[in-house]
């Protein structure tokens, strides 16, 4: 199978890199500070989504914007240790243009930097929670990377590996390939589910970006 694209738009948490264990981590230790019980944490979805949102489903109104403050300087603070390169990203990402492709992430753009930086990824194109009024699954975020690339929404392709991501793209006219890196092959909707990049080749043309799975 092969994918013809113009642009190519990631997710970074759980798709670039791996910081499952610095969210769990850090979110288990907000939701004791803020009095949250473990089986109300678990019932709320956390990846692919906005801290206010999650925050949003669990606290007050009034309490939401110190409880979001409380959980980015939490996760900042973990970064050291607390994030890796998942398989394949490093090639996939030097093989492109820098630009034709751009990360779209639901971290506030402070937590979304030193993640990228810890790990020496540097797009030119970021979009982050802190640019957006809707987060995923609603298809603000990628629509504004399409419109800050220059690029025709149907013309891109994003890289998610949570549900909620995925949605954003579909909801945003794109292709999409799930990445099994968070969630069970079954549980991802996408055109294509591949267990990480290190399954894909890709190849740039006059024509544009070309994503195929390797052999």
């Amino acid at each position: 199978m092969t994918i013809h694209a113009h642009a190519l738009l990631f997710d970074n948490d759980g798709t670039l890199v791996s910081s499952l264990a610095s969210v769990d981590r850090c979110w288990a230790r907000w939701a004791g500070e803020y009095g949250i019980a473990a089986e109300d944490l678990a019932r709320v979805p956390l990846h692919g989504r906005t801290a206010v949102a999650v925050a949003g489903d669990l606290l007050p109104a009034d309490v939401v914007p110190q409880a979001v403050a409380r959980i980015e300087q939490l996760e900042v603070d973990d970064v050291p240790g607390g994030v890796e390169l998942l398989p394949g990203t490093r090639v996939f990402l030097d093989a492109l243009p820098a630009d034709r492709w751009a990360v779209v992430t639901s971290a506030t753009r402070r937590l979304a930097e030193a993640r990228l930086d810890a790990v020496g990824i540097l797009p030119k194109t970021l979009i982050t929670a802190d640019e957006v009024t809707r987060g995923k699954p609603d298809p603000e975020p990628y629509l504004l990377a399409a419109r800050q690339l220059g690029v025709d929404p149907a013309a891109c392709v994003v890289f998610e590996d949570a549900p909620a991501g995925l949605a954003a793209g579909r909801a945003a006219g794109m292709r999409t390939v799930a990445l099994a890196t968070t969630h069970r092959a079954e549980q991802l909707d996408a055109d294509l589910v591949v267990r990480d990049l290190s399954a894909l080749s890709v190849l740039v043309t006059g024509a544009g970006v070309e994503i195929a799975v390797r052999d």
